[in-house]
């Protein structure tokens, strides 16, 4: 039995004795009274009666250890051609001094605040600030639509607002004020007061009864200390969109999540105190508050934050220069930002201009992760490349290639193993387990482990419909996939994603993977479209890499046969057109769901985390084109 595998029964037969040796990690102001609090099972608790702040972990404790010079954070932006560091000391007295301007405007424990920021050092000192005094942060997306902030404000009912004049998009100012004033005159529940951080390149209009200015808020302000909170307090309120209409807002408690974070840094991405790490993720992303904020600053890292694309600012060297200038070890981002680096530069040209020699590890994950990206970024980078696998109610990786514990063969396709702590299992729609290697629901059993949410913000039953009544004692991660013989994961697509051909259940993923091999294919997504014969048939959308001047009709050829020949006439794959660009969110998910109902002429309402909707129009022209979103014009947008 292998190092990992001794790992992985350990927490799973003794939990309790795991976690509280992986709690001694964290400075606890009270021990706690239970590990694992069960009084309310199935909705599990962490460390029950514990004490501590979340804040003085991730900054405070370091200062005193002989961290205190030591970069925390390091801002680059080249939206602005801006970069910036923050010692440990520096970045504790900002939030100190940013907690004391909280408190000035009556902000508490237990209060809410939200922060709606751009990528700046502002916006993680605001975060920091509200871990300081026990208050709750509810980071919301810089720049997201009115209605989609005001549904926010409504349900968590903040006593103050955290935001800035504009954020920078490439070629853009996005003002975020005006969205923030038509955010608030839709709530019932106001909030008492907006701090609002004038940035140079815009200057927003104040409404001198509620907003008050950053540096403004700062004078006077006297820096607050650490407040002892609860381990089972929530720490913050992560909103994610619920089927319903009304965003779910995703609870994070502040022992299991310090407890759990500062665990992953070292087992899973072998990363030291004191090594650069690097996010690349916007922080209103759950991989924003996990891996660019909290866990690199628990664990002793200098963590990065970037306020720019992979490509565009200027180019698709960008992430290759932050590497190099700033001695990255770990990178960690998302697929779809490597498909977008590959479409613009295929043949890694960008990258030989950098030193990439201290370059260690990529970490992939997001969305499923195709073995051609995955190979791709393997022959350019001459680093592993590890894809993951988590959500935003998981709050860290429930399968992942653990290289710090033992590094295990990378299997293109697969987020390798489930992590120490995932009891992840498979089963069909009764609940049975299913056999290796057969596709069906992957759950969780129960109780997950620290730092993932316990439940919904004020919805309890909420969060019982919605993930735990499907299959009793279990989590219901919404996703499909197997496990094989050797027990490595494969996801394979949303449950929703997996299309019934005749009777035969295919995966959507496993299709992608086939076209995404064509030498001439940058991305691609395969959505089911209704067929009065075989009931739905698969529909290939794909992206071809820059530069690429042949036939379309004649790629699509070749990429229905490679389809035959690899998954075999069973799929019934017999269209392919090509598309400028696919529908993404901010977060780089593709809007597989929309697309299926554009195809079949259905009502869809534009997705609030779409990244551009006029790519929806796009997407429609094209398939009307091929005699598709005729059955009833797509309206209700």
């Amino acid at each position: 039995m292998g190092r990992l595998e001794e790992t992985y029964q350990h927490s799973l037969q003794e939990p309790e004795a795991f976690w509280a040796e992986a709690a001694t990690a964290i400075e606890w102001d009270e021990p706690w009274q239970r590990v694992l609090d069960d009084s309310r099972a199935p909705l599990y608790r962490w460390f029950a009666g514990g004490r501590m702040n979340t804040s003085y972990n991730a900054l405070d404790r370091h200062v005193e250890d002989g961290r205190a010079n030591q970069p925390a954070l390091i801002y680059d932006s080249p939206v602005t051609d801006t970069v910036a560091t923050l010692t440990y000391r520096e970045l504790r007295d900002a939030v100190a001094l940013f907690a004391g301007a909280l408190a000035a405007q009556g902000v508490t424990r237990g209060d809410r605040v939200i922060v709606y920021m751009p990528m700046i050092p502002e916006a993680v000192i605001a975060m920091l600030a509200c871990a300081r005094l026990g208050a709750i942060h509810s980071v919301v997306f810089g720049g997201f639509a009115a209605n989609e902030l005001a549904t926010r404000i409504e349900d968590a009912k903040p006593k103050v607002i955290v935001s800035a004049s504009c954020g920078i998009e490439p070629g853009r100012l996005v003002e975020y004020k005006p969205l923030l004033d038509a955010a608030i005159g839709m709530v019932e529940s106001k909030p008492q007061r907006c701090i609002v951080l004038q940035r140079p390149m815009l200057e927003a209009a104040l409404d001198p009864d509620r907003d008050i200015e950053w540096n403004a808020a700062l004078t006077g302000a006297t820096p607050a200390a650490c407040v002892s909170v609860d381990a089972t307090d929530p720490l913050y309120i992560l909103y994610t969109s619920g089927t319903t209409g009304q965003p779910k807002g995703i609870v994070r408690d502040n022992g299991g999540h310090a407890v759990a974070l500062a665990w992953t840094m070292k087992n899973i991405y072998d990363v030291d105190p004191g090594e650069v790490y690097w996010a690349a993720s916007d922080i209103g992303w759950t991989v924003g508050h996990s891996y660019t904020v909290y866990a690199p600053l628990l664990h002793g890292c200098t963590t990065l934050l970037y306020e720019g694309k992979p490509v565009g600012t200027p180019d698709a060297g960008a992430f290759w220069r932050v590497i190099e200038q700033h001695d990255v070890c770990t990178l960690f981002t998302a697929p779809t930002a490597f498909r977008a680096i590959r479409q613009q530069d295929p043949n890694g040209e960008q990258i030989e201009r950098y030193d990439l020699s201290r370059f260690r590890a990529l970490f992939l994950a997001g969305e499923r992760c195709d073995p051609e990206t995955l190979n791709w970024a393997e022959q350019q980078l001459r680093v592993p490349v590890i894809d993951h696998y988590w959500q935003t109610e998981t709050g860290w990786p429930v399968a992942a290639n653990c290289i710090g514990i033992e590094r295990l063969p990378v299997v293109p396709g697969s987020p390798t193993k489930p992590v120490p702590g995932w009891d992840l299992r498979v089963v069909d729609e009764d609940g049975s387990q299913r056999q290796r290697g057969e596709i069906g629901a992957l759950v969780v059993k129960l109780p997950l482990p620290p730092g993932s949410s316990p439940t919904l913000w004020k919805a309890d039953d909420r969060f019982l419909g919605t993930y735990l009544s499907s299959f009793p004692g279990y989590y219901e991660t919404a996703d499909a996939g197997y496990i094989d013989d050797n027990g490595y994961v494969f996801v394979m697509a949303r449950t929703d994603d997996i299309i019934n051909v005749a009777g035969h259940r295919l995966s959507t993923g496993a299709i992608e993977e086939v076209l995404a091999a064509h030498p001439d294919v940058a991305e691609c997504a395969v959505v089911g479209v209704a067929d009065e014969l075989k009931g739905q048939i698969p529909l290939g959308l794909l992206v071809l890499k820059a530069g690429v001047e042949r036939e379309h009709a004649e790629i699509c050829d070749e990429t229905v046969q490679l389809v035959r020949e690899r998954v075999g006439p069973i799929a019934v794959f017999k269209q392919a057109v090509v598309v400028d660009r696919l529908p993404k969110t901010r977060s780089g998910k593709i809007l597989r769901g929309t697309m299926r109902r554009i195809a079949d002429g259905e009502r869809y309402t534009t997705p609030a985390t779409i990244d551009d909707p006029a790519v929806l129009d796009e997407i429609s022209e094209t398939l009307e084109r091929i005699g598709y979103a005729q059955i009833q014009p797509a309206v209700g947008r």
